[in-house]
């Protein structure tokens, strides 16, 4: 196995993904000469071409409708938006075409592309540059929404949405691209996409999260067991969208408890959903009302002020010490 940051991991599943299948090409802006604003495509011009790996003009909406057609024609193109604050303005293209048309054509053209995208705050960026909006595109019929959260299930979950017969949003948390190195197989590997991984078990109580906020979230679950006493059951959830209910609902009935944490805002965020998928299958199981620790239903703040919106280790365990104490 070969030590890989996230930016590493997925600059080798794409250059995996152009290797076996001719019909894969990247587009998007500065793909190629420059290798992507984060670098993850970095090398891969030179290696397949300019016809395979294309830079685009800055123009969203032009991107994702040319991506459709290519898809419609057999391709299978990934494209890149450099941060997903700008995937606004290719919201008809998404919605209305990448997400529709293997409906709107009765199954005879499947859409296979995937929209790459960083998301997130945690590089004190300016504004538009650190949305977390994924609950629009799980609340989109026709998509699938995919997030990493470390360099190995990036580069297996990108992998499989290369693959998939079906429009992927892949979002990628950039404040995890280049944060920590981890064991990537030499071999390929995939993730079947609408499946959790239980990080970490546990019978006190389930924490679920994704994308970059698993690493707060996971040291909480350290400080509780080791401070507090309190066994944490940790779920990466991975895909948004299809959201692997069986997981979800099979952890909470053994704990009786859940926390769940995501930056987005709160309000008809991912949480809320899982909130009521828990209380439709698995309400009489719960010792405790489900608690969210989330960003706020504001736009996401500047620079230095970001670190007073994203959750963090002190408020998830407070959260879960809050959920451990309720007594019905």
């Amino acid at each position: 196995m070969t030590q890989l940051t996230m930016v590493e991991a997925l600059n080798l599943a794409l250059d995996e993904s152009l290797e076996r299948d001719p019909d894969v090409c990247l587009m998007g802006e500065d793909v190629g000469v420059n290798g992507g604003v984060f670098r993850v495509t970095k090398g891969l011009q030179p290696k397949y071409g300019e016809t395979r790996v294309a830079d685009t003009p800055l123009a969203e909406c032009g991107i994702i409708g040319t991506a459709v057609g290519m898809a419609i024609y057999g391709l299978k193109p990934v494209v890149e938006i450099q941060f997903s604050g700008f995937t606004v303005q290719a919201f008809d293209q998404i919605e209305q075409n990448m997400a529709r048309f293997h409906n709107r054509s009765r199954g005879r053209y499947p859409i296979s592309m995937v929209l790459r995208t960083p998301y997130g705050g945690g590089i004190r960026a300016v504004e538009h540059h650190s949305e977390s909006r994924e609950a629009y595109w799980a609340h989109t019929p026709g998509l699938k929404v995919v997030i990493p959260s470390g360099p190995r299930n990036a580069r297996a979950l990108l992998a499989s949405a290369i693959a998939d017969p079906d429009p992927v949003i892949f979002y990628e948390p950039k404040a995890v691209y280049r944060a920590f190195r981890e064991e990537v197989p030499d071999e390929p590997e995939t993730i079947p996409l609408g499946k959790a991984i239980v990080e970490r078990a546990g019978t006190d109580l389930t924490l679920v999260a994704y994308g970059a906020m698993m690493r707060p979230t996971l040291e909480a679950a350290d400080d509780l067991a080791d401070l507090h006493g309190v066994s944490v059951e940790v779920i990466d959830l991975l895909s948004i969208s299809p959201m692997d209910t069986e997981t979800l609902v099979e952890s909470v009935s053994k704990t009786g408890r859940c926390v769940i944490v995501h930056e987005g805002p709160r309000t008809c965020g991912v949480a809320a959903e899982i909130i009521a998928r828990l209380n439709e299958h698995a309400f009489e199981h719960l010792l405790a009302p489900p608690r969210r620790v989330t960003g706020y239903d504001v736009h996401f703040p500047y620079f230095q002020t970001e670190e007073h919106y994203l959750p963090d280790p002190d408020t998830i365990i407070e959260s879960v010490r809050e959920t451990m104490a309720f007594d019905a």
